[in-house]
């Protein structure tokens, strides 16, 4: 895939490589938290109450992640991009990678649980400065008519992340006994993450700083406050861009946090069996985050990721006779179609979000948007999912991604295809 992008190449697995390393790191935590981490980490109670808790450490990293994203996108609107972007990967990676050593509940008490949110922190503190860096890595060495082709780069290393995280649990599970696997197997992963993290830094130490960057410290020195700059200056396109990314993520978690927690406990499917389902439906959100790419260069970002908007409508409407259908095989065809749905949400986004804002402050601005955008679509969206689900059913469910996809919808509808100059 690369060999078509010229001299590019190396720009592109950077930003794709330290993307999956990041997204690596934080699905691990997503799947561990809604198979193991109800028992292992908090007080005894009722599986939906330990559950409920696991989704809500879960939802720490997105309280990091806009505090990241201010943090780095300081430092990579006056410093450059390349510097920051192995910063990001160093913090998300350790975090990770000490998680592996944690104490359970049984062990240290209340203690066990506070680590494990401060480590999780820790992970979108990083994941914060990531996400936005790598698509600036990409879309600013793009040559004219290409950026959101070369933005898709980055949102494909999401998949790539989530085959490796599920693929290790899946075998592990295979190998080891459901008591060795609580006991000490679900640890693997995460130390598995220090080689991930060598192999991103690898690739990214070899990179120079982007033209796009280089070009407005000639024109100006670097803004003294760039995030202060943005929301002074640029705040209709912050909060455009907040918003438009709500479907996004509450799609995604909704069909992989989530869907894995209830499929394994209310429906009563096994771990591996669902995960399995789960690996094969997720190549349906690489497919989709490239046709989106493609479509959005030959179109405008903003208009494709308005129809997976109108897609995710579709998907929540679904969600009840196909997720609750009682068979794996319309199980695996609903998260094939949010997944791929999920694709038109995600793939433009490289391109779209940046776009937004100028140069001098489009670190700070992709980072925020993205990150805050996270919060209000993924933070809560498996707590509230797993309450809506015990009150009414699968059905109401769907109906907050349905709400999620017109948040997004309106959004963009009041937003601007071109970056200001």
């Amino acid at each position: 895939m690369l060999q078509g992008f010229g001299g590019h190449g190396r720009v592109l697995l950077a930003s794709m490589v330290g993307t999956a390393v990041e997204f690596y790191d934080f699905y691990v935590y997503a799947t561990a938290a809604a198979l193991v981490f109800g028992p292992l980490f908090f007080p005894a109670g009722s599986p939906s109450a330990q559950l409920l808790a696991a989704y809500a450490s879960l939802g720490v990293a997105f309280v990091a992640r806009p505090v990241g994203a201010a943090v780095f996108g300081h430092f990579g609107d006056r410093i450059g991009r390349k510097s920051t972007l192995v910063a990001s990967l160093l913090l998300m990676g350790g975090s990770t990678l000490l998680i592996a050593f944690l104490p359970t509940y049984e062990m240290a008490g209340w203690l066990a649980p506070l680590m494990l949110c401060i480590l999780r922190f820790g992970q979108g503190f990083g994941l914060g400065g990531e996400w936005g860096g790598a698509a600036l890595l990409a879309v600013e060495n793009a040559p004219p008519g290409y950026k959101a082709r070369f933005g898709m780069f980055p949102q494909l290393g999401a998949p790539i992340g989530f085959i490796l995280a599920n693929g290790f649990f899946l075998l592990l599970g295979s190998v080891l006994s459901d008591a060795q696997f609580v006991e000490w197997g679900w640890r693997v992963p995460f130390l598995l993450s220090a080689v991930l993290v060598v192999l991103g830094l690898w690739v990214r130490l070899k990179l120079t700083e982007t033209p796009a960057f280089a070009a407005a410290m000639e024109e100006a020195p670097p803004a003294k406050a760039p995030m202060a700059d943005l929301l002074r200056s640029h705040l209709p396109a912050t909060l455009a861009g907040t918003f438009s990314v709500v479907a996004c993520f509450a799609v995604f978690y909704l069909s992989t946090a989530f869907a894995l927690g209830y499929g394994t406990t209310t429906l009563g499917y096994g771990r591996s069996e669902f995960l399995m389902v789960q690996l094969g439906a997720i190549l349906f959100m690489a497919l989709g985050i490239v046709l989106a790419g493609v479509a959005a260069d030959r179109s405008s970002p903003r208009r494709v990721l308005i129809g997976g908007c109108v897609g995710a409508i579709g998907v929540g409407l679904l969600m009840g006779p196909l997720f609750g259908g009682d068979s794996l095989f319309l199980i695996w065809l609903f998260l094939s179609l949010a997944l791929l749905c999920m694709g038109f949400l995600y793939g433009p986004l490289g391109a779209y979000l940046p776009e937004l804002f100028p140069a001098r402050v489009r670190y700070s601005g992709a980072s925020l948007t993205f990150n805050v955008g996270g919060i209000l679509g993924g933070a809560v969206a498996p707590v509230a999912a797993q309450a809506l689900a015990e009150i009414g059913g699968l059905g109401f469910v769907g109906l907050y991604i349905a709400v999620a996809a017109l948040i997004s919808i309106l959004a963009l509808a009041l937003s601007r295809d071109r970056a200001p100059a």
